[in-house]
Order: structure tokens, then C-alpha cells, then sequence
């Protein structure tokens, strides 16, 4: 498994930013995937955003819910991912987790694609 850091969550107010950034203990190759999921108390994962890794740098995919608000990159030097997020609403609130499969299985929607998981990081939007 890849071991994934987090860091950069905390408390903001609704409508300010926050960049998360994810650290990965190696790089992923084409074909395999990096992405966020969150999650509150009670739920299953939610699916945020994810890079499908490819030999033109990679695809990009998004929820409704952040498309327009939340851009995520991805650092391949440094085997870093990133999660820009902009116009934070309360609904945004959650435990945030980064993830890395080698090779996608089942859609990079879907949180059992993925073989390596970081420990959280929080982020709390206040009203």
C-alpha cells in the first residue's frame, strides 16, 4: 500500500478557501488514480474529486456538489495531490480523506476502486 498524508483542513467561515494537500510515499502510474473522499458522522464515504492518471497528465473528475467550486491537482515531482477549495458552504463540513489506487477497478467514483487511504484531515465550515 501507498502511505498518504494529509494536511491543510481546518475552520473557516462559509465562502472562504482552503487548500488540502495529500503526500504520497511513491507516484502513481497511468492507469492508477489519486482522489478525495469525505465523510460525516453516520455516512458512507462521498466521492470529491479525483485524477484518472494518464500519459496526457490526466483526466479530472468531480461531484455535482463541488464541480465549479473545487479544483484538484496534482504535483508529479513531489507525488503530491491538491484540493483547492473555494466558496466553502457548511455542507462542505467533513472528515476529508485522500486516496490512491494503482490501478482503477470500478470507477474512480467509487471508494472500493481504491487500495490506499490517508488518515483525515478536518474541515469545518461555519455559517
Amino acid at each position: 500500500q501507498v502511505h498518504l498524508v494529509e494536511s491543510g483542513g481546518g475552520l473557516v467561515q462559509a465562502g472562504d478557501s482552503l487548500r488540502l494537500s495529500c503526500a504520497a510515499s511513491e507516484r502513481t502510474f497511468n492507469g492508477g488514480a489519486m482522489g478525495w473522499f469525505r465523510q460525516t458522522p453516520g455516512k458512507e464515504h462521498e466521492f470529491v474529486a479525483a485524477i484518472l492518471i494518464n500519459w496526457n497528465g490526466g483526466v479530472r473528475y468531480y461531484a455535482d456538489s463541488v464541480k465549479g467550486r473545487f479544483t484538484i491537482s496534482r504535483d508529479n515531482a513531489e507525488n503530491t495531490i491538491y484540493l483547492q477549495m473555494n466558496i466553502l458552504k457548511p455542507e462542505d463540513t467533513a472528515v476529508y480523506y485522500c486516496t490512491q489506487t494503482g490501478r482503477v477497478k470500478a470507477g474512480v467514483q467509487n471508494a472500493g476502486t481504491y487500495d490506499s487511504w490517508g488518515q483525515g484531515t478536518q474541515v469545518t465550515v461555519s455559517s
